[in-house]
């Protein structure tokens, strides 16, 4: 019995003795994977509560600090406030402080999170935070400074000089563009904007670039001549109509900021004063068919019309530039009353129409058509032929009428005289018209030669109602 116990001790105390060295082993595995795990957490405690090493808050270093100490920092550090442009320092003012409080502590946390990594990292980075108490120098004095600055620099450097489109003696021609040497100054300020709170602040030279002649903007404006060479414009004279081509006419033009186009130089006037001399009838003789069936020549006196060629060149060139495809004339003059441009409208009869009234001095008679047929035809009296006081030859038209009116004014042998009539319907701006005359007593065909009037059409006062009545204002009066 007592052997049996033996061998079992023996067996128990070989077991127990293989499984201590594998005990011990588990033990120390153990230990090492907690200390690694206690580093590693000791490491990444530092690592979320400090910045890493090459972190900068405004050129300011915080690496290896806490959030706290970092805003304790930054409250102490100052901005130098020296500007570079490139190599060249532009501005160099006084030191001022960074204007931290302890109300900008959430901002650097954030920072602090943002730069995390589980291992340390020796990455330079620089962070641009802008105080929660904002420092009116950085954001707005230095700003200005800089930017006055700038400006003044410029006017001493030489501006580049943009490609452009031309229309030169009918063709599109596109310049070169120019370098030039002035700054940029909205991109360099921009530039400023990301670094207003470095301490030294150092702006990429930016310098303005001219637009080239292959840029969009160029293609743009070659096209927008193109388009011009290619407008017509309808011009209508009374019941003519002209179409005037930009291709024949437009010689020079520019482009303005906004794209609209300016015309500079053109054929547009000549070719108006063209049309002018073709149609108008002001100081013009016009071919008139009398009573009797014969053709005269008629010179124009108040009755006619022209063109404003200055005023109506402007209007056609604006037509061009505004693509306008249609207008009719519109400043149009005369010799009449008040510059009016009589018989305008009228393009039958060679521009006297159907409706007027006929005095021929020879026979001393008159005769008034309406829509071409004979409304009234009477014996009259013109003016005295043997004073120079004869009525004035040529075509006019009827300025107005009243009824009844004194006759005032002066003649031969009497410089100052006042007559009542009971119709009065002048024709010339020096007062020739046609008028009742009841103290005339000769009435004879040969009175006007020595016993006319003083210019005016003197009517039998029986019959002048009727010639009155049948007279409108604007009816031509054609004198022969």
């Amino acid at each position: 019995m007592s052997t049996l116990n033996e061998t079992i001790e023996e067996v128990v105390q070989e077991r127990v003795n293989r499984f201590k060295p594998r005990a011990k082993r588990n033990f120390i595995v153990i230990g090492i994977i907690t200390i690694i795990t206690l580093l590693f957490a000791g490491m990444s405690y530092y690592q979320a509560t400090r910045f890493n090493s090459q972190i900068t808050i405004n050129d300011t270093l915080v690496g290896g600090l806490t959030a706290d100490q970092a805003i304790k920092k930054l409250k102490t550090s100052v901005l130098t406030n020296k500007v570079y442009v490139g190599q060249q320092k532009i501005l160099d003012e006084k030191e001022t402080e960074m204007g931290f409080t302890e109300q900008d502590l959430p901002e650097i946390k954030k920072i602090l999170k943002s730069q995390w990594t589980f291992f340390p990292s020796s990455k330079v980075q620089n962070y641009l935070l802008i105080p929660d108490k904002m420092e009116q120098f950085r954001g707005q004095t230095l700003k200005k400074q800089l930017e006055e600055k700038l400006l003044s620099m410029n006017k001493e450097l030489k501006a580049p000089q943009d490609a452009e489109a031309k229309l030169e003696q009918g063709k599109i021609v596109i310049s070169k563009s120019i370098d030039g040497e002035q700054y940029d100054i909205a991109r360099i300020l921009e530039d400023y904007q990301k670094q207003k709170y470095n301490s030294d602040i150092h702006l990429n030279p930016v310098l303005l670039q001219p637009i080239k002649a292959d840029s969009p903007i160029i293609k743009e404006e070659e096209n927008l001549f193109q388009d011009l060479l290619q407008r017509t414009v309808d011009y209508k004279v009374q019941d003519q109509v002209y179409t005037l081509n930009a291709s024949e006419l437009i010689k020079d033009a520019s482009l303005s900021k906004d794209k609209k186009i300016t015309i500079s130089a053109s054929d547009i006037k000549n070719k108006i004063d063209e049309i002018n001399r073709s149609q108008s009838t002001l100081n013009k003789n016009f071919s008139f068919k009398t009573h009797s069936g014969s053709v005269i020549s008629v010179k124009g006196q108040g009755y006619g019309w022209a063109l404003n060629i200055e005023k109506e060149t402007a209007r056609i060139q604006e037509a061009f530039e505004k693509g306008e495809q249609s207008i009719p004339a519109s400043n149009i003059y005369g010799n009449g009353w008040d510059y009016e441009p009589i018989g305008y409208e009228t393009t039958t009869n060679n521009g006297i129409g159907d409706t007027y009234a006929e005095v021929s001095i020879a026979q001393q008679r008159i005769w008034i058509y309406k829509n071409g047929k004979l409304a009234v035809t009477t014996n009259v009296v013109t003016g005295k032929h043997s004073t120079n006081e004869g009525t004035h030859p040529g075509v006019w038209y009827i300025l107005f009428k009243q009824s009844p009116h004194t006759l005032r004014g002066s003649a031969a042998g009497n410089p100052n005289y006042s007559v009542k009539v009971s119709y009065w319907a002048p024709f010339t701006n020096d007062g020739q018209g046609f008028h009742d005359a009841s103290w005339r007593r000769n009435w004879s065909s040969s009175a006007y030669l020595t016993a006319g009037s003083a210019g005016c059409v003197n009517t039998p006062p029986s019959i002048m109602k009727i010639v009155y009545d049948n007279l409108s204002k604007y009816d031509p009066v054609i004198i022969y």
